[in-house]
């Protein structure tokens, strides 16, 4: 394990943990990077610690990919809102939760030493041609249900059984004005798989979690066709999480100032949301949770929306942990440090729950990491909480964050 060396720079405050499992445990003074907790997971993966991490899109890709070296119990909420691409047409034709980003974690976290593995990578990823026929499109997709594509034939049992199933599925419910130009087939591969288990999210990611070996646990905050809106502080309302991203569509000009979850992705309809039950539990069993970076309302603030999610964390003992975005965040537009953690924190205590209860630390570099605005430990004492100052960005990873060392330094708060 070379690449555990000793990395630190001086800090304005000593990293502090809780140790136990309630609100009145014991802060202890800890060393980061312990590299005893980071080699006791490399060496048992298996028996590592439960890694929660609310987060959508792709900004947590490598950093899983990575972690799956360290324990195979994180957990990972992820937003199914997803209203772009060829996310929309499923969404609209089956009236289902995006799936989009929940593929993406769920290929991140695949044991990568089961046979066929490279070849379920790449059908995964494969994206349907955008200059062909849909009829010549559906030909391709029937091929590979009867494995008669070279994307499909050489692989193994049971993932080669399992895509032909879902494909073969889909294409018996699929409409047949459904467009097909540029869909990816990961996306196709999980929808036929919802069709056959009766709609049931939860069901079809078990199954393929199985099927993949999939090294942690993947779940959809919520299990509902439900889309992101927001009201921006100039009064304009968007609805669909494409209008806010800056991806598909024009960059906001306005800051948002609040966001909602709408049942109707044609105008604004506000609607409540509960927590789950079973992701309660998986959020008040956690070993350390992580508000991680990424597009910070639709990817973090958006899996904060439904009610209990705040009362969940509050109920856990477990460190909490923020990590502020780098560079620039079309979402975050006017947004300060003051503003970052008014809404973190106002989505995690709107039931009433107090600040060191649902957050605990800020993992940052101010010496190396170039943020979109100020962030200093006095300032973020103020609003209750630790800065956990440290070398997380180094040259290979620059701009962004090494994702080793965030995960080594997670590990060292559990």
């Amino acid at each position: 394990m070379p690449w555990l060396a000793n990395w630190s720079h001086k800090t304005d405050t000593a990293p502090r943990v809780y140790a136990g499992t309630n609100q009145s445990a014991v802060q202890q003074q800890v060393n980061i990077p312990d590299h005893e907790k980071a080699g006791r997971g490399m060496r048992a993966p298996a028996l590592g610690p439960r890694l929660l991490f609310f987060s959508g899109g792709s900004a947590l890709h490598g950093l899983s990919r990575q972690l799956k070296a360290f324990t195979h119990n994180s957990i990972h909420l992820v937003t199914p809102f997803d209203s772009g691409g060829s996310s929309a047409g499923l969404r609209r034709a089956f009236d289902m939760p995006a799936i989009g980003d929940i593929r993406q974690r769920l290929l991140a976290l695949a044991d990568e030493t089961v046979g066929g593995s490279t070849e379920v990578f790449r059908l995964f990823n494969h994206r349907l041609a955008s200059d062909s026929s849909n009829t010549v499109l559906r030909r391709e997709l029937e091929q590979m249900a009867v494995g008669d594509s070279p994307h499909t034939a050489s692989m193994p049992s049971p993932m080669g059984q399992f895509v032909g199933a879902q494909l073969t599925a889909l294409l018996e419910a699929l409409p047949g004005d459904f467009d097909l130009w540029g869909a990816s087939v990961g996306n196709l591969v999980l929808t036929g798989a919802y069709i056959a288990q009766g709609n049931d999210l939860d069901a079809t990611l078990s199954t393929f979690s199985k099927v993949a070996n999939v090294q942690g646990t993947v779940r959809a905050i919520v299990n509902d066709n439900l889309h992101l809106a927001a009201r921006l502080e100039d009064g304009q309302m968007l609805v669909g999480q494409h209008l806010l991203t800056g991806k598909e569509h024009p960059l906001i000009d306005s800051p948002v100032a609040s966001i909602f979850l709408s049942r109707s992705d044609q105008r604004f309809a506000a609607v409540p949301v509960q927590l789950q039950p079973e992701t309660g539990h998986l959020i008040e069993g956690a070993d350390l949770i992580c508000f991680p970076q990424g597009s910070f309302f639709s990817s973090l603030i958006a899996n904060l929306l439904p009610e209990g999610v705040g009362r969940a964390v509050a109920h856990n003992g477990c460190p909490k942990v923020f990590i502020p975005n780098l560079g620039s965040d079309p979402e975050q537009l006017g947004m300060n440090l003051d503003g970052v953690m008014e809404h973190l924190l106002g989505q995690l205590k709107r039931e009433g729950e107090p600040t060191d209860a649902v957050l605990n630390y800020v993992l940052l570099d101010s010496v190396t990491g170039r943020y979109p605005f100020p962030i200093s430990a006095s300032d973020l004492r103020k609003w209750g909480v630790e800065c956990i100052d440290l070398p997380l960005v180094t040259k290979k990873s620059a701009p962004y964050y090494d994702d080793r060392r965030v995960i080594e330094a997670l590990l060292s708060l559990v």
